[in-house]
């Protein structure tokens, strides 16, 4: 999964900051013109016209401009706006995106509104982490996403497995009992490397640390080892490839043929197994990847967006005044009922309702962490260091030797603004 997940809505709240800089939609004499950018996949246009009709008739003197933008080549704007002087006011960026902005020095410093203001300790975690940056928020969390566990009830229930697993002990029964009558326990393509980085969270394990402002790979460790081989134990009960990532060939397609007991992925894979399989509508359930305790279920990288606001926006006040009203309790419940998504606080889970699905992935939300706050970890997805490893474990090369080589490619890409080679 990209890190970044729609962001549709998020989009909504960049425009409407941004309407009152750019005037690129017209208003009345007199009103100021905040521009927003959000970005595709983030809102429905239904959630973007009920934000802007509301909060222009509660602010007469402001015309909020929203725009949409599209995730190809999305890094290069932002930095080309951020340093230009046509800014826009309010942009929604990846949560894993806002050390890459934050450390052009071209955002503004939010700390007090969020304190203030905004409830900043009841966010979660993945979202606001990322957001913070040497103490300062840049980023304001906006909505979340992360993975849950889909599985078929006819073959759990064929399996004699009445409730879904709640620990990884559990969960390794489980899915080698499902293994029967040509059915694969688990779909894990070698290469998932989200789902990598929550197994290794879960033993106390890091992606990368920081000291004296240098970061290192961390994936060497006797903890982080230890996740990696929990993946491969659990990789081991399916027939997915060693080789490959979970779109070559689509988890979801592979799953939509009934033989497949379980795949880990966002609830949104359910919509597209049900229309390319009908029978399997209704038959789908979702549980939260499991923990190695019942009392919390396990770590997930959370992907998602905060909204930010640049230092060259011409309208500050008003740019804040609209990220605040994007945050808060009515529109966070708003758009998260839109999108399927999780709000930015735990505790508005419970008012977004939903099925199976939403409350599955709101419990892993609360445990749900972001990739290191690195303003290079960008380099990482160019040529992904944690691919090659995981491929190299599954196939029976040592783990300790390839997750050494695999730590060395990350320091040199955290510290180098040059890609991996």
């Amino acid at each position: 999964m990209n890190s970044r997940l729609p962001v549709r809505s998020v989009m909504l709240a960049s425009s409407l900051a941004l309407v009152s800089g750019c005037g690129l939609l017209p208003g009345s004499a007199g009103s100021t013109d905040i521009t927003i950018w959000m970005m595709e996949g983030s809102v429905t246009d239904e959630f973007v016209k009920a934000f802007k009709d509301d909060y222009e008739d509660k602010h007469p003197s402001i015309d909020l401009n929203i725009e949409i933008k599209g995730w190809a080549g999305i890094g290069n704007t932002v930095t080309a706006a951020l340093g230009g002087k046509d800014t826009p006011d309010v942009i929604e960026v990846g949560n894993t995106q806002v050390a890459q902005y934050a450390d052009s020095n071209n955002l503004r410093d939010l700390t007090l509104e969020s304190v203030r203001d905004l409830g900043s300790k009841d966010w979660l975690p993945g979202l606001a982490d990322p957001g913070s940056i040497d103490g300062a928020q840049f980023g304001i969390p906006w909505y979340a996403a992360n993975v849950v566990v889909i599985y078929n009830k006819d073959l759990f229930e064929q399996a004699g497995i009445k409730t879904p697993p709640k620990t990884r002990d559990e969960w390794i029964d489980d899915t080698t009992e499902l293994n029967q009558n040509g059915n694969q326990g688990i779909y894990l393509s070698g290469q998932d490397w989200y789902t990598l980085c929550g197994f290794i969270w879960d033993e106390g394990g890091e992606l990368a640390t920081e000291s004296g402002g240098q970061w290192r790979g961390a994936i060497d460790t006797p903890a982080a080892i230890k996740g990696m081989e929990f993946y491969k134990e659990l990789q081991a009960l399916g027939k997915a490839p060693k080789d490959a990532d979970h779109t070559q060939p689509d988890q979801a397609e592979v799953f939509a043929k009934g033989k497949i007991a379980q795949i880990i992925s966002t609830p949104g894979a359910a919509a597209k197994i049900e229309e390319l399989n009908p029978a399997l509508k209704g038959k789908l359930g979702f549980f939260p990847v499991p923990g190695k305790t019942a009392d919390k279920p396990g770590r997930v990288l959370t992907g998602g967006s905060d909204l930010v606001v640049p230092k060259n926006s011409a309208h500050r006040f008003e740019a804040v005044q609209v990220v605040s009203e994007l945050a808060d309790e009515k529109w966070q419940v708003e758009l998260a009922k839109a999108m399927s998504f999780v709000p930015n606080k735990s505790k508005l889970s419970a008012a977004v309702g939903g099925g199976e699905s939403i409350k599955a992935m709101a419990k892993g939300a609360a445990e749900g962490r972001a990739t290191p706050n690195s303003p290079q970890w960008a380099n990482i997805d160019v040529n992904n260091p944690f691919k090659p490893y995981m491929t190299a474990v599954l196939q029976g090369k040592d783990v300790e030797p390839a997750a050494k080589e695999a730590s060395e490619k990350i320091t040199v890409a955290l510290r180098d603004s040059s890609h991996i080679g």
